[in-house]
């Protein structure tokens, strides 16, 4: 048992919010006595975070654990639910310490909230104490601190953005929304773009990288965090780009884990990650989803995007039961002589709120793509850079940083201006 032992490089809190990192590939075996804490214990087991381990969950306790262990190897991780007194705790303890595998985890649940028994167990080489009644996030949490790196203290929020429908602007909506987190909440951020075939953050930033992503997914066995920093094209001081070549020359019929060693060294090395996912149904595009610490759909309102964004919210909701609803902003609106379908009814039709409406304006969004710049640089004072703030701002958990103080001055600048005229 060894409490000390940390071989990833997982992380916690990001922009003032606690991020829980994903667990690497462990195996774990959790002996319960109570059917409250074997419940939670099932629900933490089915989280998005626990995908890359195996888990199994029994009846029995420590008792259970002693006798399971005689024979058999033990796993990365031991959990036990103990009603027992500390006494009778200790004994087992020392009877599975007889055939525990050196570099075993030993997590105890227990219903006493004791100091004096936290500090044996401590000093018996337990590498945590909970106590009952508990959640599903508090046994995540603890699971996740037993493989955070002593130097690891930051973990990346991922940002996933993804169309209800084909041409509702997603990209555009991913790409100004990375602007607005890098130069107005003054955060590192990549945006990573996962249409490897017909990818467009290049041409949005006026960037025509000679190497991308492509050669991250396609060669994962060269894949470290330096390779991956010289992949990165940068855009600006706070934000980078991880660009798709857009080529045919190969096809995409990827794994499903086929990015999560791009995610996991990101995650370790900037806080905020926006990922740019494209329309398309495979295996690695839901993991994408459902892997995200934040979820954003956005629609065009009309039909197809109404029903098509009621089944990526319903399917975010089952995949991520521990983590915040899915984001929604409706795009393109106003469009010329289209009938719409009202932000309200919308909402209530999803069961979520609408967190922005972005409206329609060709002429601005033209320019930009054409021009290869984000809107705050065509009209940083306008409405639709002000939604694309408001989005980076809720899906960051950070408020803008920097218009504040300027706007204090606004109103007493512009009276002084009337009076001299």
């Amino acid at each position: 048992m060894d409490p000390t032992d940390s071989t990833e490089s997982q992380g916690v809190a990001v922009g003032g919010e606690e991020i829980i990192a994903p667990l690497p590939r462990i195996t774990l075996q959790a002996f319960c006595e109570t059917p409250a804490v074997s419940a939670a214990m099932q629900t933490a087991m089915a989280d998005r975070r626990m995908d890359k381990a195996h888990a199994r969950i029994q009846m029995g306790g420590p008792a259970a654990a002693v006798e399971a262990f005689r024979s058999a190897p033990t796993p990365n991780v031991i959990i036990l639910e103990t009603v027992s007194d500390p006494a009778a705790l200790i004994a087992s303890l020392e009877a599975l310490a007889e055939s525990c595998d050196a570099g075993t985890k030993v997590v105890i649940i227990g219903h006493v909230n004791d100091v004096l028994l936290y500090r044996d167990l401590i000093r018996r080489g337990v590498s945590d104490y909970l106590i009952a009644p508990l959640g599903p996030l508090d046994i995540l949490r603890s699971l996740s601190e037993l493989y955070i790196a002593p130097e690891a203290r930051n973990l990346g929020r991922t940002i996933a953005v993804m169309g209800a429908k084909g041409g509702v602007g997603a990209s555009t909506v991913a790409h100004n929304v990375a602007w607005a987190i890098a130069r107005n909440l003054d955060a590192s951020t990549v945006i990573v773009d996962l249409d490897i075939a017909f990818g467009t953050a290049g041409l949005d930033f006026n960037q025509d990288p000679p190497q991308g992503i492509s050669e991250a997914v396609f060669a994962p066995e060269r894949l470290d965090a330096a390779m991956l920093d010289r992949l990165l094209s940068r855009c600006s001081d706070n934000l980078a780009l991880l660009a798709a070549p857009a080529m045919l020359d190969r096809t995409c019929d990827l794994a499903e884990d086929a990015f999560d060693q791009v995610f996991d060294l990101l995650r370790a090395s900037v806080p905020y990650v926006v990922l740019d996912v494209p329309h398309v149904w495979s295996a690695w595009v839901k993991r994408s989803l459902i892997g995200a610490d934040e979820v954003l759909i956005v629609a065009g309102p009309e039909l197809a995007s109404l029903r098509n964004a009621k089944n990526l919210i319903d399917l975010a909701r089952a995949g991520r039961p521990n983590d915040s609803m899915p984001r929604l902003v409706l795009n393109q609106v106003g469009l010329p002589k289209r009938p719409e379908i009202d932000a309200g009814e919308f909402a209530k039709a999803l069961g979520v709120e609408v967190l922005t409406s972005i409206p329609f304006e060709a002429q601005i969004f033209g320019t930009a793509a054409n021009n290869g710049q984000m809107i705050a640089e065509l009209q940083a004072g306008g409405k639709i850079n002000e939604a694309f703030v408001q989005i980076a701002s809720a899906v960051t958990g950070r408020g803008e940083a920097k218009r504040s103080k300027r706007s204090l001055f606004e109103p007493l600048v512009a009276k002084l201006k009337r009076r001299k005229a």
